[in-house]
């Protein structure tokens, strides 16, 4: 590597240091304000040179600056933020973003640099939709929620829910106080308002399963995956021959116990909870067809019921769904990640 540094992202400013390997010159600063255009024009300097390498953690804000050390022709490196910071070791010396930045510019430099995927563009539009999805999705189930707590401080008795036209109509012939009343009429507008929102992000995502191979695949082979759930799987598990083996793609799905044992002492499990809430949340969701009599995991979820709890039996369904998905996408190959038909 000719020239080898490292960005610090902020919203307000992007903090570099970067090593000049042929002359030993070190420069550092920053990239003033954060955006596009600034950080283009920064690097321009680096046109015409071949062999230059930056990394960057893999935080809010990483993809505008890949996209641009790629429009440069500059090799980025997507560091994952954990373990660059147990690289560190303990702390003894005060933390910044000039230490930071030449933290992991020493890092890639010395090759140990634990680095994340960069996903494709087509590959982080779909994330985004998604994602979207998800939000507006939460935002709907938690106005729900505050119409049923509403109804519930007025006294009226547990119904139907608002989704339906029953629901709605059971509660319009009760008695609310003009608050509670306002409160409810308030509450089903935003719940009108969002479904309008989800109905074509849902159709969206559904034609994107049904044209990209990998999701198809998914659909097609996994019991329980659907139209929003195969995108995000797809999406967010990524390219999984980067994974060594199934249990390696569990790991990233944060669905893994954690165990903390010494000699004849071993604490309980807990999930990890390391990787992508939006992937936890889709093999759930899948998982949760397990219950059905007809689901060919319908054994195995009965028999992990009885032993612990529901909740318990749908994770082990939703981290054998994981190690599935896993070998399905792997055996398509390039084709698991190609673009949409």
């Amino acid at each position: 590597m000719s020239i080898v540094g490292a960005f610090d992202v902020h919203r307000r400013q992007l903090t570099f240091d970067c090593l000049d390997t042929v002359t030993g010159e070190v420069q550092r600063g920053r990239v003033v304000p954060a955006d596009r255009e600034h950080l283009r024009a920064w690097l321009a300097r680096f046109a015409g040179q071949d062999d230059v390498h930056f990394a960057l953690e893999g935080c809010t804000g990483w993809r505008y600056v890949v996209e641009e050390l790629s429009a440069a022709g500059i090799t980025a490196h997507l560091a994952e933020p954990a373990d660059t910071a147990a690289l560190r070791g303990k702390k003894r010396h005060a933390k910044t973003d000039k230490t930071d930045s030449r933290h992991m510019r020493v890092h890639l430099a010395a090759g140990d640099l634990p680095e994340c995927w960069i996903p494709p563009a087509h590959v982080l539009e779909a994330r985004a939709v998604v994602r979207l999805y998800k939000d507006l999705l939460d935002e709907r189930g938690a106005w729900h929620q505050r119409i049923a707590a509403t109804l519930f401080h007025q006294g009226v008795p547990a119904g139907p829910s608002m989704c339906t036209a029953q629901g709605r109509a059971a509660v319009a012939g009760m008695r609310l106080s003009p608050a509670g009343g306002q409160a409810v009429e308030t509450g089903l507008r935003q719940i009108d308002r969002l479904t309008s929102e989800l109905d074509p992000l849902r159709r969206q995502l559904d034609m994107m399963s049904r044209r990209q191979s990998g999701c198809r695949a998914l659909r097609v082979t996994q019991y329980g995956i659907g139209a929003v759930t195969a995108v995000a799987i797809w999406a967010e598990l990524g390219d999984v021959r980067r994974f060594a083996s199934s249990a390696d793609a569990v790991r990233h799905t944060g669905l893994d116990i954690t165990v903390y044992s010494s000699d004849g002492k071993r604490s309980a499990g807990h999930l990890s909870r390391q990787g992508p809430a939006l992937l936890r949340w889709a093999l759930y969701e899948s998982a949760k067809c397990a219950a059905r009599p007809s689901a060919p995991d319908h054994g195995y979820y009965t028999a992990a019921r009885d032993r612990r709890t529901a909740g318990l039996a749908t994770l082990s369904v939703a981290r054998k769904l994981a190690r599935r998905c896993y070998h399905t996408l792997r055996e398509l190959g390039e084709e698991a990640l190609a673009p949409a038909a």
